[in-house]
C-alpha cells in the first residue's frame, strides 16, 4: 500500500466519482481506477459498488475512509515539522471560518500575515461553526475561527475578538419604532434566521432562553445558509432578523435597515485548534497576529 494508492482512494471515496477524482488530482482516469483496483486486489477486498454510472462505498470502503484520513493527516502533520524548521520562508496555513468571519473581520488579517510571509501559502475554508469544528479536529484545517463557544475536548479555543449582535428590521417596522421590544414582540414577529448549527444562530437563540422566549415560539419565515441571504431577506421585506453588526453596517447607514432596541449579549469569536497538532511558527505567527499567543494546553 502506498501513499499515493492512498490519496487516489480519498479523493475518489470523497466525490464517489472516479473521473472528478482524477481531474482534480491531475492523473488519468485509468491511473485513478487502476490505483483503486490494485487495492482491492491486493487485500481482496471491495471497497466500491458501482451503481449504474456513480460509484459508492461499501462498508469496508466507509471503515477504510477513516483510516485513510488519519493516515493522510499524520503525513500531512510530519511534512509541516519539516517546513517549520525553515521558519517562516516556506510551507502553508490551513484556515476554516464561519461566514461571518471569513466576510467580515477574518479578511485584513489574512491580507496582513501575506504580505509580512509571502512564501506562506494560506488557504481558506468557510462553513459553519459546526463545520469549522470539524476541519480542525479531522486535520484539514489548522486554524479555525468561530462565533460562539464550541464544547469539543481535544480543541483548545481561546477568545480572540468580540462581536455585537443586533435586532434589524426594513426601515418603518414597528419593532425598530418601539421604545423597547418585549417578549410578546419577539413571539408575533416573523423572523429571517441562519440554518441551525450557525454561530450567530445559536447565540441568538440562548439570549431568547434568557427573555424567557422558546425559540420554537418563534415564526421564522425562513432558514437561510448566509449571512448576505438573510440581509437581503429582511431588506426586501421578509420579516426580522438577529445579525452580526458587521454584516449590516452598510445598510444601516444607506437606511436599508434600522437596528430595533433589543440588548443583546455580546460575543465572542473564538480561534480553534487542535490540542494534540503541532504548532508551527505559522501558526503562532497568525495567531499574534489576531490578539493571541498561542499556548500549550
Amino acid at each position: 500500500m502506498t501513499l499515493e494508492q492512498l490519496r487516489i482512494f480519498v479523493a475518489v471515496a470523497t466525490r464517489e466519482h472516479v473521473t472528478q477524482a482524477a481531474r482534480d488530482l491531475n492523473l488519468t482516469q485509468s491511473a485513478t481506477s487502476a490505483a483503486v483496483a490494485a487495492l482491492e486486489a491486493r487485500y481482496q477486498t471491495r471497497l466500491f459498488d458501482r451503481v449504474g454510472r456513480r460509484i459508492v462505498l461499501t462498508a469496508a470502503g466507509r471503515a477504510f475512509l477513516v483510516e485513510a484520513k488519519s493516515i493522510l493527516a499524520r503525513v500531512a502533520s510530519a511534512e509541516t515539522v519539516l517546513d517549520d524548521l525553515a521558519g517562516l520562508k516556506r510551507g502553508s496555513l490551513a484556515l476554516a471560518a464561519s461566514q461571518t468571519i471569513a466576510g467580515y473581520w477574518l479578511p485584513a488579517f489574512i491580507h496582513r500575515f501575506n504580505a509580512a510571509h509571502p512564501a506562506i501559502r494560506l488557504s481558506l475554508s468557510i462553513g459553519n461553526t459546526e463545520q469549522v469544528a470539524a476541519d480542525v479536529r479531522e486535520g484539514s484545517a489548522d486554524l479555525g475561527f468561530v462565533e460562539g463557544h464550541v464544547d469539543d475536548p481535544v480543541l483548545a479555543a481561546t477568545p480572540v475578538a468580540e462581536d455585537e449582535l443586533v435586532l434589524v428590521t426594513p426601515p418603518g417596522h414597528p419593532l425598530c419604532r418601539a421604545s423597547s421590544v418585549t417578549a410578546s414582540d419577539l413571539r408575533s414577529a416573523r423572523w429571517v434566521l441562519r440554518e441551525a448549527g450557525s454561530g450567530t444562530r445559536s447565540v441568538f437563540e440562548a439570549a431568547l432562553r434568557q427573555l424567557s422566549v422558546d425559540p420554537a415560539e418563534l415564526d421564522v419565515a425562513f432558514d437561510l445558509p448566509s449571512n448576505e441571504a438573510v440581509r437581503g431577506a429582511v431588506e426586501a421585506g421578509a420579516g426580522v432578523t438577529v445579525i452580526s453588526r458587521l454584516v449590516v453596517i452598510r445598510a444601516l447607514k444607506a437606511g436599508l435597515l434600522a437596528v430595533a432596541d433589543l440588548p443583546l449579549p455580546r460575543r465572542h469569536f473564538f480561534s480553534l485548534r487542535h490540542k494534540e497538532h503541532h504548532q508551527t511558527q505559522a501558526m503562532r505567527e497568525f495567531l499574534r497576529m489576531v490578539g493571541e499567543v498561542g499556548k500549550a494546553p
